[in-house]
């Protein structure tokens, strides 16, 4: 059935007027595709509950960068870059940090089709083709294709490690999300790129992503595809919000907000716009999402998940 589109004008007003200059590429995203909806037919991905709480790489750190580490109050994510074995020359190759919103939408995808298939051995081809199309609007023939599956091979290759305080003790958890891959190797050299055809989840993350899954709403992903911090502050939400006390609103200070989605920024004044400036994106798509600002940070109030329960099938 045919969606009709509610302009984000209509939503919050002053994010689109008459004079201002041409749009950016997410602010076109915005505009350009269906609202989220509610309907039986809605398209759900999926993140796990502790990567709504902690952040890969907004940017490339470098290649010289070999690990990344980020905390959300009690719990640390560290990921370590790796390598992988390129039997064609018989060598190792060193594999960056995953960064930017693609590894994060590439998890996604992986994730629902993890769900899906109820399997954690999954053939990626066809289903990333359609998914690149589909919810990027993106041509799976171009350039793009090849930056998702740089950044699948860096989010495969990658070790996660995630740590927790509990009752005064330290808990360090070592697994990866990834356990094996196969890679397809291009004959031309001088078009090479390395990607996994066939990935394995570590039985660790499957079964833990079996009771943990987060459910997102794919047309708001795709709304936010250009937009690391509007993707994670989206995920964050849609774990968080449904679970506050309807009678107890929610205080996140500022420098708690600064340390989960603003370590790029040295000055908290910068950070407080760039932030407050996202969630008006992710607003747009998370309509039921309720927060407000003060001084002391952003008070968030019990909301309905982004995905009605009754859309959710996770056996």
């Amino acid at each position: 059935m045919a969606k009709e589109l509610t302009p984000a004008s209509a939503i919050l007003p002053g994010l689109i007027k008459p004079e201002h200059k041409p749009l950016s590429p997410i602010k076109e995203r915005l505009l350009a595709l269906p609202l989220p909806s509610d309907d039986e037919d809605a398209a759900i991905l999926y993140q796990h509950s502790v990567l709504c709480q902690t952040c890969m790489p907004y940017r490339d750190p470098g290649q010289e960068v070999r690990a990344w580490q980020r905390s959300n109050g009690r719990v640390s994510l560290r990921i370590q870059a790796g390598n992988a074995y390129d039997a064609t020359n018989d060598t190792w190759i060193d594999v960056g940090l995953p960064h930017g919103p693609k590894p994060r939408l590439v998890l996604y995808h992986l994730n629902a089709e993890a769900l899906r298939t109820q399997s954690p051995l999954l053939e990626l081809e066809d289903s990333l083709t359609a998914f690149v199309k589909r919810t990027l609007g993106l041509d799976p023939g171009g350039r793009t294709i090849k930056t998702v599956k740089d950044q699948l091979t860096r989010l495969a290759s990658a070790d996660f490690r995630f740590g927790m305080g509990q009752d005064g003790r330290s808990v360090t958890i070592k697994g990866s999300v990834i356990d094996g891959f196969e890679l397809w190797t291009p004959k031309d050299d001088k078009q090479r790129v390395l990607w996994p055809t066939t990935i394995q989840f570590s039985p660790n993350y499957f079964n833990s992503l079996m009771q943990h899954a987060v459910p997102l709403n794919e047309q708001a992903v795709a709304r936010l595809s250009h937009s690391a911090m509007g993707l994670d502050v989206y995920t964050w939400l849609a774990k968080r919000l449904h679970r506050v006390d309807p009678q107890k609103p929610g205080l996140v200070p500022w420098v708690s907000l600064k340390a989960q989605f603003g370590t790029d920024y040295g000055r908290m004044v910068d950070f407080r716009r760039v932030f407050t400036r996202t969630l008006k994106l992710v607003k747009v798509v998370y309509r039921e999402a309720r927060f407000a600002f003060d001084g002391q940070g952003m008070r968030v109030y019990n909301s309905p998940p982004p995905v009605p329960r009754r859309l959710v099938q996770i056996k």
